[in-house]
């Protein structure tokens, strides 16, 4: 581990504080103008979902040349409730970007396929000089984030920015990487519900075995957002 990395919590009391920090965050970051266009990566699961309804019942304004991406995607049709981007399609819609612009995992293709266009649309962004400006990630209670839930997985992702992932449930998926997680210049873990109390302490304790920390421990800073429960 680097000598300077640093992962700093915090914390709210409530869940409904946690949630309101995010929409404010997420307002600021959608709507904040960067040059070569910015780029916000959404996590998907249940924690961050009351925000991005909200924010879409905010009607935002996207700044000119906005991207969003998601931290991963299982291995299903568009328009299943398991999709990380049916279930954020509210503010998907009210942002109204060009389909360009959305970096939806395409499911369509085969497994393999679109690992490798969605790792191609990635450096497509990177090339292009896009700034990689707030990336969300939850953490499960074992201790992964995104799609990368063992050892195997990260080094697999070794010099990759996405990659097919057999998910531990029996699904499959498609998850970014560390590589791409290191872009971010804001990257935050967003973390409420009951049985993470031992996944959050390994966290923050930049524990090596933990899969989680292992996908960012070459950053010099992220943030642990978390509601005490």
């Amino acid at each position: 581990m680097p000598p300077q990395s640093a992962i700093t919590p915090r914390r709210f009391a409530s869940r409904a504080q946690l949630d309101a920090a995010l929409v404010q965050r997420l307002v600021e970051a959608l709507a904040a103008p960067v040059p070569g266009g910015a780029v916000i990566m959404l996590s998907g699961g249940s924690t961050p979902m009351p925000a991005y309804r909200e924010v879409a019942a905010r009607s935002p304004t996207p700044a000119p040349n906005l991207s969003v991406m998601f931290s991963d995607e299982r291995y299903v049709p568009a328009d299943s409730q398991a999709s990380n981007a049916y279930q954020a399609r509210a503010l998907l819609s009210a942002l109204a970007l060009p389909a360009a612009s959305v970096l939806r995992v395409r499911t369509e293709l085969s497994l393999a396929d679109a690992a490798k266009d969605y790792e191609q649309r990635i450096d497509a962004l990177l090339l292009a000089g896009a700034k990689f400006t707030l990336g969300l990630l939850g953490l499960g209670a074992d201790g992964h984030t995104a799609s990368l839930f063992n050892g195997g997985d990260l080094e697999r992702a070794k010099g990759r920015r996405a990659i097919a992932v057999d998910r531990p449930d029996g699904m499959q998926a498609i998850s970014v990487t560390p590589e791409v997680l290191a872009h971010f210049s804001e990257l935050l873990f967003v973390v409420a519900g009951a049985g993470k109390q031992g996944a959050v302490q390994s966290l923050l304790g930049c524990d090596p075995s933990l899969t989680a920390f292992r996908a960012i421990e070459s950053r010099a800073r992220t943030e642990v957002w978390l509601a005490e429960i």
